[in-house]
């Protein structure tokens, strides 16, 4: 259970492999009263499902979810929620001829020395980008929590390739941000940066290759105090959701790894007093200082690795035969995963925000609230 499970008080637990019959998320430790739009988790499955553009995968999956439990009336129980999506376009046959090829940088010998050959295979199985489908769910919830708080956020897509938008958007109004995000197919903000990206990604399909990038994240509105010393850090606990969407090779916070090559006086964030409040100048510091949040912007970037399935000739290894081969991989997959992975990357984040929120007794009372008025 606690391969599958993360959170402390709001706490889910994914299930389902890429083509078994189902994938899905069960969500519990959400308190009884809030009133669900299950339209926005809808919307939000179609950002991250395969099919959905010229630069994804030809998977064609609806990602139509189903409640199983802990929703009566477009409201929350406090009973665990179980939300369920129906696989549908499989094409198992393309990995049956495989099962005894390794193929390059995916978990396929990593597996077998855990599981001894009984782990499901076809595409990819449990370790599966599929599987994100459930987290996109739990997340949508989180959001509609965050939203009574008005804390807002927008993951995008900041570099595909050597293609880069340095713009910082910390200043920015984050619906305004989604509003230019949702214009672009490789879902990044800068419309002249998209086009260059957008032809970079088909020119690699192309070529039967596949790019990596990075994501950033965005948070704004979070209150200060949230979050703990040690083992209770924010930043650890968002660092280990983070890690848990596959091809994830990396996450930096604030300056990040360019910090390591500044001084203090240059790291530093100093503060000020605006309005009556207390903030910083800037935010090198990514809005979370010995493990709690400042009430400065979270800010924090994602490596995303190139697609490990490609069209490509590749050197590897016959398991069964113990021999040294070459590869030429068949099936549908994606040259560049970033444009569904901003999707997901907000929705982590929402589920770790929301359970520190919750732990720190702020979230019951506020439905509550809200349902009392």
């Amino acid at each position: 259970m606690a391969d599958n499970s993360i959170g402390r008080k709001f706490r889910i637990s994914s299930f389902g492999e890429s083509h078994g019959k189902i994938i899905g998320v069960l969500i519990d430790g959400i308190p009884a009263g809030l009133d669900l739009n299950l339209e926005f988790i809808q919307n939000e499955l179609n950002k991250r499902k395969p099919g959905q553009s010229k630069l994804t995968t030809e998977r064609k999956e609806d990602d139509e979810f189903t409640i199983l439990s802990g929703i009566f009336n477009n409201k929350t129980t406090g009973a665990p929620i179980c939300l369920v999506i129906e696989n549908k376009d499989k094409d198992s046959s393309k990995y049956e001829k495989f099962k005894h090829i390794l193929r390059p940088s995916h978990v396929d010998y990593s597996a077998l020395k855990r599981y001894g050959g009984f782990a499901d295979f076809r595409g990819s199985g449990r370790f599966s980008g599929r599987i994100t489908a459930g987290f996109v769910m739990a997340g949508a919830i989180a959001k509609q929590i965050l939203n009574l708080l008005d804390i807002n956020m927008i993951a995008y897509t900041q570099s595909i390739g050597e293609i880069e938008d340095f713009e910082n958007y910390e200043s920015h109004d984050i619906r305004k941000l989604m509003e230019k995000r949702e214009k672009s197919l490789a879902r990044t903000l800068n419309p002249k940066i998209s086009e260059k990206m957008e032809l970079l990604i088909q020119n690699i399909k192309n070529q039967k290759d596949s790019l990596g990038g990075t994501i950033q994240c965005l948070v704004k509105n979070f209150p200060a105090g949230v979050g703990g010393p040690v083992f209770n850090s924010l930043e650890s606990d968002l660092a280990k959701g983070i890690f848990s969407i596959p091809a994830v090779k990396g996450i930096e916070f604030g300056a990040g790894f360019k910090s390591a090559k500044m001084k203090g006086s240059e790291h530093n964030d100093p503060w000020k007093v605006d309005n009556n409040s207390i903030t910083t100048t800037k935010n090198d510091s990514g809005g979370i200082i010995g493990g709690i949040s400042t009430g400065m912007p979270i800010s924090f970037r994602v490596a995303i690795k190139p697609t490990a399935s490609i069209g490509k000739k590749q050197k590897t290894v016959d398991i069964k035969n113990m021999k040294n081969i070459e590869l030429e991989l068949e099936g549908r997959h994606d040259p560049c995963i970033l444009p569904r992975a901003v999707v997901i990357v907000e929705a982590i984040t929402s589920v770790i925000l929301v359970d520190h929120l919750i732990c720190q007794g702020k979230i019951p009372e506020i439905i509550n609230n809200d349902e009392a008025n």
